[in-house]
Parts: structure tokens; sequence; C-alpha cells
């Protein structure tokens, strides 16, 4: 992340929103302040308390507007190659997707496009999304690979996405997902993909300093829950947190799969059921909602929410930034969708892409306004918190504060 020349700031006639309690409301500090020495939030409560010691620090005057954690993208595909509107185009004029796949299209033309691209070009292409989410107050972003399918593409992704973190004031965390799929080379001996590239790719790219989760994806379109083992083993001796895409087409066993790893996150989820809800209780497990995918697919299976309410399971959400099933760039719309798809309330919204999202990558110092996290923080031009999900994709924000740089 971009280098900046810290200073000790205090930040007066805000409305906080710190995200810090599990209850029914917002639990927002009218008339608050904040200190900030360095990175890291020292202090936040009402104005009237603020400790002298903090009074002496550099001022800025909130002007009374709304204060949140700077919101989090749990669950990105933001490096990749080319992209597939030329598809959208052929859908929407009635071909079906065996002949957009038959024609060169779907998860092979972004691999095909990826493969071919230089550090470069996916650089280049993927600063305009990783911007534009800049934009909506975003101060940290997950990452995966997973569009090469072999072991150079695999790590050149990863590459990429460290160096993002290098020209933005912005926090990367990727995930390796060489097991997205199995590569077209290998689509007749699926095991040897596992055994000749997604472990040897994992390898590298773990040896290379590349990889702070592995992912991957549950489904008959991609690998079952025998070969994910496989995978998962390895990152469990290179002490490697897990995630898992599962039971997003169908009840696949991902859930359970990812439980007996303890995951960190299981995401889509549209197909889970009651006793995946159960075991995500009991591992802790984060589960990451994705509603541009099912908008985007025109799904009508929804994530069970009314199951993780039920069992306390955490749920995060994020835009899921892919070319083919979620070209979404906007966490604000994201919220949107979730409240208005999925009846997710503002308030379960907002701790998703705050608290539940930092959750669901492991980050315990950011999420939240309390002493001791950091302080990325986001300031909006809204009355109330409610707005982020009643407003359809609407960008209120007025300053974005990174690693409590004012």
């Amino acid at each position: 992340m971009a280098k900046e020349q810290y200073n000790q700031n205090l930040i007066r006639n805000a409305k906080l929103v710190p995200m810090t309690n599990n209850q029914d409301d917002f639990g927002i500090t009218n008339n608050g302040a904040i200190a900030i020495d360095g990175d890291q939030i020292v202090w936040s409560g009402k104005e009237k308390d603020i400790p002298e010691k903090y009074k002496k620090y550099n001022e800025f005057n909130a002007k009374g507007k709304l204060i949140t954690p700077g919101l989090i993208d749990c669950h990105t595909h933001l490096v990749f190659g080319g992209n597939r509107s030329n598809e959208f185009n052929m859908r929407l004029n009635g071909k079906s997707y065996q002949e957009i796949a038959k024609a060169g299209g779907g998860i092979a033309s972004t691999m095909k496009a990826t493969r071919q691209a230089s550090f470069d070009d996916l650089l280049s292409s993927s600063l305009v999304r990783l911007d534009d989410m800049i934009g909506n107050g975003v101060t940290t972003v997950e990452i995966k690979s997973g569009y090469g399918l072999d072991i150079e593409t695999e790590c050149l992704m990863l590459r990429v996405a460290r160096r993002l973190e290098q020209l933005r004031p912005i926090r990367i965390k990727t995930s390796f997902l060489g097991s997205h799929g199995i590569a077209p080379e290998y689509k007749d001996k699926p095991d040897k993909y596992i055994e000749e590239v997604c472990l040897p790719a994992l390898m590298k790219a773990n040896e290379e300093g590349l990889v702070d989760a592995v992912d991957g994806f549950c489904e008959s379109v991609a690998l079952n829950v025998k070969q994910l083992e496989v995978v998962f083993n390895l990152a469990q001796k290179l002490n490697l947190p897990i995630k898992l895409h599962a039971e997003q087409l169908s009840h696949s066993g991902g859930v359970r799969l990812a439980t007996s790893f303890r995951a960190i996150s299981i995401d889509h989820l549209e197909y889970a059921n009651e006793e995946d809800a159960k075991l995500m209780s009991h591992s802790s497990s984060v589960a990451v909602i994705l509603p541009g995918a099912y908008y985007t697919l025109n799904e009508t299976q929804k994530p069970p929410i009314e199951l993780f309410r039920k069992y306390r399971v955490p749920m995060a959400l994020a835009t899921d930034c892919n070319p083919g099933s979620s070209p979404l760039t906007s966490i604000l719309l994201t919220m949107n969708m979730a409240s208005t798809l999925f009846k997710i309330t503002p308030l379960e919204a907002l701790s998703g892409v705050t608290k539940n999202a930092a959750d669901a990558l492991s980050l315990n110092n950011l999420g939240q306004i309390k002493p001791g996290m950091i302080a990325d923080l986001a300031i909006w031009n809204l009355e109330h918190p409610s707005e982020f999900s009643y407003r359809i994709g609407f960008n209120a924000l007025y300053k974005r504060i990174f690693g409590g740089s004012l």
C-alpha cells in the first residue's frame, strides 16, 4: 500500500456509526469524535468527553456528517483479462449458454484472455476497477486468482494484486483460486490437473509470498469435494486459511467440507440448507452473500438468510466483481441489492461490509470504530446509515480516510 506521512488527528463534530455491538440498532454516537495517532484509533466517543491529551491533536471538523469504518469488499475476482460484454449481448439476443460456450465464450474466454495478457495489461485494467471501488469508500479489497489455471498465470494474477496495493491507498488480501475449475487441457484428467498444476502453483505462489488464503469452487462444473480436499490439505500444511465458493448452483457438500477445515468464509450459498447453517455456526465461518451474481444470472434460488439468522451465522456482503456472472464494482449498489433481493436489513448490510467482512478475511483490526483499530474510515453525506441500503447505488462519499491519513 502507498506510504503516507501520518500525524495525530482529532475528528470532531461527527455522527459516528462504530459497528461495535451486535444489537438491533446502529449504536449511533451523535456529536462524536475520533482521536487518531498515526494509523490507529486511540479514542472515540462523545465530543464532550474528549480526554485533554487529545485536544492538542490536529483538528478536522466533520460538519455533522456520518462516519463509518472504511468499507471492505471481501470477495472479488478483480484481476482478469478481457471482458464478456459480447456474451451478454448474445444472451439477450436469444443465444443459449451452450451456444455461447461453443463459440468460445464462458470462463474459457476469460482464461484465454488472461493467459494472453501481460503483467502491465492486467495491472492497467485492474486499476480502473479498483479506482471505482476506492471511490465508493472501500479501503480493503480481497482479490482472487483463478483465471489462469496454469502455474505461471495464477502467480501472475497474484503479483498484479500485490502491485495494486503499492500503487493505491488500499489494503489487498489475496486468495489463491487455482481450484476455480479444471483447465481445458486437463478436462479428461481432472485429478492430474490438481497434481500437476494446482498444487505446484499454490506452492510457487506461497513461496513468493503471494497468498493470504486458499479458495476453491465446489460444484459439478468445477471441482468436487474429494479434489478440493487435496488442495485444502496442502493449504493447511502451509498454515494458510481456507475459503470456499459453495452451494451456488446446486447442493454439492461444499459447506461440510469447508467447515471441516474451519474455513474463515463460505461464499454464495444459494443452495445451503439448515444442516449447513448449523455447521457454519459451529465453525465460526462467515457466510459471504453475493447478490451481484444472483442478479446477473437472473437466479431464483435465494440464500437461506433466515437460517443464517436463526443459527447466528455472521453474514458479509461483497461485489464478487468478475467478468462473467457479476461485472459489479459498487459495494454501495451491492448493499441495496442484498436488501431488496434477499431482505437483508440495513444494519445487516452495513455489518456485512465492515465488521463481518473483516472477519471473513481474518482481519481483527478493521471494520469497527474503537481504540486499537486501524483508522480506515469513510465520511458520508447521509443523515442515517439506513440510506446505504435504501438508495440504489447512490454514492454519498464525502471523504475517505486510509490508515489515519487525512
